[in-house]
């Protein structure tokens, strides 16, 4: 009798391991399959698998040594890190520009006070290929020609920036290192030539005492981004 009942217990004990084990198996081979299918559709990151890095997204600079984008200025504009500015390999004629009759940007600022800076070094070898109009802090930085506010923008370099296309969106305008910009401008408004648009100022990279207006102008690319296209040298165009 004692025989039997060990033998009995003996393998109740066994049943209980294999179907223990074969429970914890099946428990383990299901939390697998239901890690696995959430994994894939990305609702959980797998232990396993390398992390992926956080990235920020990029919101290009424009062509030219003021051109690099990091920042806010108070208003919508992403922060973001700029890759090399995106220019093209030549220089582009101002000629047709010229027979628009430009204004110059700045109240007070007559055509024989301006001078060439466009191929002026700035910091190493990089070429200027802007102008740089000084004035006293908050003079009024009006419109070129008419056109549309394509980009208001911060960076460490411009500092508080504006981007005007032409009528035709063929050209840009980059105003740069402003005080502040003209009240109720937004991105996407038309101006028209003489229009206040901004304030001299120091922001950016400037000394800050040496208030100006850093001005460049470039013919865009097919593509009509606001920060592509091929420099011109303001000085040909509103002398």
């Amino acid at each position: 009798m004692k025989r039997r009942a060990f033998a009995w217990s003996a393998t109740w004990l066994r049943d209980v391991r294999i179907f223990g084990a074969g429970a914890g198996c099946g428990f383990l081979a299901g939390a697998i399959l239901v890690a696995t299918f959430l994994w894939r559709y990305d609702w959980i990151a797998a232990p396993w698998a390398p992390r992926q890095q956080l990235t920020r997204s990029v919101d290009p600079g424009a062509a030219g040594v003021e051109r690099e984008t990091t920042g806010t200025a108070g208003r919508a504009a992403p922060a973001s890190v700029a890759p090399e500015p995106v220019i093209g390999p030549l220089h582009s004629s101002p000629a047709e520009l010229r027979e628009r009759n430009l204004i110059i940007p700045v109240d007070g600022v007559r055509p024989d006070q301006l001078s060439r800076q466009f191929s002026d070094k700035r910091g190493g070898s990089r070429e200027h290929e802007a102008i740089d109009i000084l004035a006293p802090r908050n003079t009024p930085v009006r419109a070129v020609e008419d056109g549309t506010i394509a980009r208001l923008f911060f960076s460490n370099a411009g500092g508080i920036t504006i981007y005007q296309f032409d009528p035709l969106s063929s050209f840009c305008y980059y105003y740069a290192h402003l005080e502040r910009y003209a009240d109720g401008l937004e991105e996407g408004d038309r101006v028209r030539q003489g229009q206040i648009i901004g304030f001299v100022g120091t922001s950016g990279n400037a000394p800050k005492t040496t208030p100006h207006l850093h001005f460049a102008i470039f013919r865009l690319t097919g593509a009509k981004r606001w920060w592509e296209g091929t420099p011109i040298d303001p000085y040909d165009v509103l002398r």
